[in-house]
């Protein structure tokens, strides 16, 4: 594959005949703490070395010009019509521009180039790159003095209320305050943040993809939101201080929910559990105990399969796979569920026989072909050029 950046550069050039900003907005990986965020838990999210890309110029007039470098699709409307596109892509693009003039930032047309390495459908947020490098590109363009965080709020919320995904907030905030060499432990209540050094010696982030995407992602992703809303109304009714999932302990759970739906209470005491697990795992990346903390993520994998169940078969097998290696020292799901990608933990000087051990392992058990990306952390998004 060309690098992304040197394609919106090149393809940018010669449609438009002049030099563009380009911004990186990079896709992120979750240690721990996965469906978390939008119950106002904790995550622990870095950003990596695949990202999104946006090469981009200023318009005299409120045209906007959008062109797909790897779909070879071009995409025109204006910024004071700015409707949902049924092409689907653009939408990460205008969902940016309706959401600034909705808190009356004034923008105008412009013309754009969009390209990206993060591999869709694998759990890496590619939409939030996307969004967050079109918000941090519009920003520059037209001085708007949008702060950091403010782009991470408003690419959040274009992504609920334009694309229609009730997302939390890490991926945005991954993809915009990643830092090399870190994981971010991020509140997503108070959004009080601090680096952790993730730097470890002979160990590698490898995600294995299991290259399937079941359809019903987005549907149950929203209904999960809605169970743990119904979880924390049921608890409220005892406990009122309770205003999220992030506010009741385990005792709670199992007092006011373990009575009511089965699906409302693992789903709560899923998340409870989690929280606890990322606070614990945190204690145990500074204390150097890699292997604890690898044991927390097969823990958060049953978490996920078993209460949560966003996982599939073709999750499933493969930490069942990452379980039976030594080299291994820990793999769970990530993202959304219901396929995406394992990520996990490495040793490096194994890594060549035990990926080509769980690729064998899997074609021969789904009869799918796997990719898999080895991620290093990397700095979140800016400008390039």
């Amino acid at each position: 594959m060309r690098d992304p950046q040197n394609l919106v550069n090149e393809i940018f050039k010669k449609t438009f005949n002049e030099d563009p900003l380009i911004v990186r907005s990079p896709g992120r990986v979750n240690l721990i703490g996965e469906h978390t965020d939008y119950n106002m838990g904790y995550v622990l999210p870095a950003a990596i070395n695949k990202a999104a890309y946006i090469a981009i110029t200023k318009r005299e007039d409120d045209t906007i010009f959008i062109v797909a470098a790897d779909l070879d699709e071009s995409y025109t409307t204006t910024v004071s019509s700015c409707a949902y596109s049924d092409k689907g892509w653009p939408n990460y693009v205008i969902c940016i521009v309706e959401q600034l003039l909705k808190i009356d930032k004034k923008v105008g047309g412009f013309n754009a180039v969009i390209s990206g390495d993060v591999p869709l459908g694998a759990g890496m947020s590619s939409s939030a790159a996307l969004e967050c490098a079109t918000a941090f590109a519009l920003n520059h363009i037209y001085d708007l003095n949008l702060e950091k965080m403010q782009i991470v709020k408003l690419a959040q919320k274009a992504e609920n209320e334009f694309v229609g995904v009730k997302c939390g907030i890490m991926d945005q905030f991954a993809s915009v305050f990643g830092k090399k060499g870190h994981v971010v432990k991020l509140d997503c209540r108070s959004l009080e943040y601090e680096y952790v050094p993730f730097e470890l010696e002979g160990i590698k982030i490898v995600l294995f993809d299991s290259m399937v995407k079941h359809s019903l992602a987005s549907s149950e992703y929203n209904v999960r939101t809605s169970q743990c809303g119904e979880g924390v109304s049921i608890i409220q009714q005892k406990y009122p201080e309770v205003t999220t999932l992030r506010d009741a302990t385990i005792e709670m759970v199992e007092e006011c929910l373990k009575n009511e739906s089965k699906d409302i209470y693992d789903r709560c005491k899923y998340v409870v559990e989690e929280n606890n697990r990322l606070l614990a795992a945190c204690n145990d990346l500074q204390a150097g105990k890699i292997e604890d903390f690898g044991q927390k993520m097969y823990e958060t994998h049953t978490g996920l399969s078993e209460l949560y169940e966003v996982s599939c078969p073709e999750l499933d097998f493969i930490v069942s796979c990452a379980k039976k290696e030594q080299g291994i020292l820990g793999a769970r799901m990530m993202g959304g569920g219901f396929g995406g990608c394992v990520i996990s933990l490495v040793k490096e000087d194994e890594l060549e026989g035990i990926v080509k051990r769980i690729k064998e392992a899997y074609y021969h058990k789904m009869n799918i072909g796997m990719s898999v990306y080895i991620t290093q952390i990397e700095d979140g998004t800016h400008i390039v050029n």
